[in-house]
């Protein structure tokens, strides 16, 4: 089912391993008895989302080398703050852990009333992989690049249309794209990206941005057409797309799974967490699998993660403000 939304304003690398793990692991021999029973991974998608499959992942290998089950829970709802709600009022010991996206995480406190902090209600271990979103837009639109898009938006009015899933990072992606193209498009929004993409398919809408994963099988298809990839440079499984950063400088979005723990979880148990799944990320067997998924892995200490989901939590608030952003 779609609505159209009057306007956005009603709306809405592995780095080398060696010297940047001998703290970590170093850190992980001072917590000898975690796990002490199963740990679960809340994953606050449904299943077989990017979130599912990267924590399914993790969660096979990270039993293989505790020695304890570790179990995946999805917990969906409300744009991930279920899930994340459950794991921030868990006890603090390491045995219950978050895994999502980390756009979701970042953007919830500008477009919800949340009962918990992100921030400061949960302690980030470690972002595991990253893949860029992609915009695409119907076969037959007759724009090849996002300059010949953005011409063509200002050359008709209020025809284009963007297929979005109300207060998800894609949309605010394509809120940004046209803000800082000087653009419009009307927003239909949908239940979620699989939607979305059917209707792109089928000719319903025109254009939609949404992560490679799920999107680049219709373009290797034919069914839509692919007009450039928000990664911070060329991404390897595409070489020949151009970024979307060359049109619109800095202009980056895409999936960060991270994992998290609650606020209050022992040092020395995260670093343990945080220097084991960088073990993993690390095995030329999960690289294999992540690219298969389109995904790359991810090395962030828990501190720099911290940072990081700080700016941005602030970066998406001010894109939030400056459109005025509401849900309805």
């Amino acid at each position: 089912m779609k609505t159209l939304i009057a306007g956005a304003c009603r709306l809405t690398r592995l780095a080398a391993l060696g010297t940047a793990l001998a703290l970590p692991l170093g850190a992980a021999q001072a917590a000898p008895d975690y796990p002490a029973k199963p740990v679960r991974i809340v994953v606050p998608n449904p299943a077989g989302g990017a979130s599912d499959v990267v924590a399914r992942l993790i969660a096979q290998k990270l039993g293989d080398a505790w020695g304890q089950p570790v179990v995946v829970e999805n917990r969906a709802g409300a744009n991930g703050n279920i899930g994340a709600m459950l794991v921030a009022k868990a006890e603090s010991d390491g045995h219950t852990l978050l895994l999502m996206d980390q756009g979701s995480l970042a953007i919830s406190p500008s477009l919800y009333t949340l009962q918990y902090s992100p921030t400061k209600d949960l302690a980030p271990v470690s972002i595991v992989a990253y893949s860029p979103h992609i915009l695409v837009v119907r076969k037959d639109l007759p724009v090849g690049n996002v300059e010949e898009l953005v011409a063509y938006a200002k050359a008709n009015p209020g025809k284009l249309n963007l297929g979005v899933t109300p207060g998800a990072i894609t949309h605010l992606a394509g809120v940004l794209l046209a803000q800082r193209k000087a653009f419009t498009w009307n927003y239909v929004g949908y239940k979620g990206g699989s939607q979305v993409l059917s209707d792109l398919a089928g000719g319903q809408i025109d254009a939609a941005i949404n992560s490679f994963l799920a999107t680049y099988p219709l373009v290797k298809s034919g069914n839509i057409k692919l007009v450039g990839v928000a990664s911070p440079g060329r991404y390897a499984p595409i070489p020949d797309t151009p970024t979307l950063a060359e049109s619109v400088p800095g202009f980056v979005t895409g999936s960060w799974q991270g994992l998290l723990a609650p606020a209050g979880t022992p040092p020395d148990i995260v670093a343990k967490i945080h220097a084991d799944i960088a073990r993993i990320v690390a095995q030329p067997e999960v690289r294999a699998r992540l690219a298969e998924l389109g995904s790359e892995p991810v090395e962030k200490t828990p501190a720099e993660f911290a940072d990081w989901l700080r700016a941005q939590t602030d970066y998406w608030a001010k894109v939030v403000r400056d459109n005025g952003i509401k849900l309805e």
